[in-house]
């Protein structure tokens, strides 16, 4: 389990990818799903199963973290043996951690109440979606964050118009790297974007550190290197 690149949960071979879904069945709760991507060996397994545990570690985390800085909680939660080295827990990693430093930093907001929402709406932004809806899931995850703390809805206007120009602004800064997708690379970004647009927006002026660097390019296999901008050699 963990940081292993693109390796199944079952037997560890590489995750391949389909064009078109197909019906499969999760090889830990059983149920059906449509999915674009199995093991070399046909293993599938859901996006909740890949992700509760992970998840579960990230709110004990969350609430007990006393920092300022998103960045150096995402960090220490990608740690976690459970939090894989790509996978749809993110979606949910970069808004939890967009909602415990702008709490810190005296953001109004329930924390525990919010991070149930921001795990509840995370969960719905299926693995993949970056490559198959063009809509990479940490940008959604920092759109999800300024939307619990607008407490937009579809009819609210100007919280409505700041989640949607957050979620532009994360994707712009993410498709600008260029692909493939790297969870951890799209995560960064979109944090880094967030941070600036809080302050811009909400006068909260969360952390970062000096330069952001990624120690977990040796764990993924299709890392661009020095075209990212976190590799340690860039």
């Amino acid at each position: 389990m963990g940081q292993k690149e693109g390796a199944c949960l079952i037997c560890g071979e590489p995750i391949v990818y389909y064009e078109t879904s197909r019906e499969m069945n999760c090889e830990i709760c059983g149920k059906s799903f449509a999915s674009n991507a199995s093991c070399t060996q046909g293993h599938f397994v859901c996006d909740q199963c890949h992700s509760q545990q992970g998840i579960a570690a990230m709110m004990e985390q969350c609430l007990t973290f006393q920092g300022k800085n998103p960045l150096v909680l995402l960090q220490s939660m990608m740690e976690h043996p459970y939090i894989h080295m790509h996978g749809p827990e993110h979606h949910i990693l970069v808004g939890a951690a967009l909602l415990t430093a702008y709490r810190n930093c005296g953001g109004e907001v329930d924390l525990e109440q919010a991070l149930k929402e921001m795990i509840k709406r995370g969960k719905k932004v299926p693995g993949g979606i970056c490559g198959f809806w063009g809509c990479c899931g940490a940008a959604v995850s920092s759109g999800i964050f300024v939307s619990i703390v607008t407490g937009s809805t579809p009819l609210s206007k100007e919280p409505w118009g700041l989640s949607n120009e957050m979620t532009s602004r994360s994707l712009k800064a993410i498709s600008g790297l260029g692909g493939p997708r790297c969870c951890k690379r799209n995560s960064f970004t979109a944090i880094r974007t967030a941070v600036a647009f809080v302050k811009e927006h909400f006068q909260i002026s969360m952390e970062l550190p000096e330069k952001i660097l990624c120690d977990f390019s040796h764990d993924n296999h299709q890392c661009i290197g020095k075209r990212c901008p976190y590799h340690k050699s860039a």
